[in-house]
């Protein structure tokens, strides 16, 4: 029991540092947003599991909207693409070795899936405007995320794991 309310905790602490980090520390347009979020997701991933990732990524993805809308109206897709991309994470980093390739690997996935395909896809809907002209502008931004995002999740990575595993021990009671 002790080691479900460390989860739960934990997964508390990921979904108010990913609405902090989406909603005051990113740089948004109506086809792109330029954000840190991916850290709390990916580290979310790392230790709480594909599950917990994306339920993490969809509770933070509606607590933000509910309490910093800018207007518009709520979009399940997002949600949707939210948990995907947490989930992807998880499958792909969690209980492993974390390497530039593994990261790579993921942050490619997590790109290729939902930023490309399905984000894409909600704002066709969305805006009612032409895939290729929102394609265009948002494989720009993610060929310059890409390298971006895999050293960041490293490095952040390598910088908290001993803490990490000294501290939450309760991953070996699931």
């Amino acid at each position: 029991m002790y080691a479900n309310v460390k989860k739960m905790v934990l997964a508390s602490l990921f979904i108010a540092i990913e609405i902090i980090t989406t909603r005051f520390l990113s740089i948004q347009t109506p086809i792109i947003r330029i954000s840190l979020d991916f850290i709390p997701l990916a580290l979310s991933a790392i230790i709480l599991g594909p599950y917990m990732a994306g339920v993490v990524a969809a509770i933070a993805d509606i607590f933000g909207m509910l309490i910093f809308s800018t207007g518009g109206a709520y979009f399940p897709g997002f949600t949707l693409s939210a948990f995907v991309s947490g989930f992807l994470y998880g499958v792909i980093l969690y209980q492993k070795k974390i390497t530039i390739k593994r990261c790579f690997f993921a942050v490619l996935t997590v790109i290729i899936s939902t930023s490309l395909v399905l984000n894409t896809v909600w704002l066709v809907i969305i805006t009612n405007k032409a895939a290729f002209a929102i394609l265009s502008a948002r494989v720009v931004k993610d060929l310059i995320m890409l390298p971006i995002q895999t050293i960041f999740i490293y490095y952040v990575w390598h910088a908290i794991e001993s803490t990490v595993k000294s501290t939450l021990s309760f991953n070996k009671t699931f």
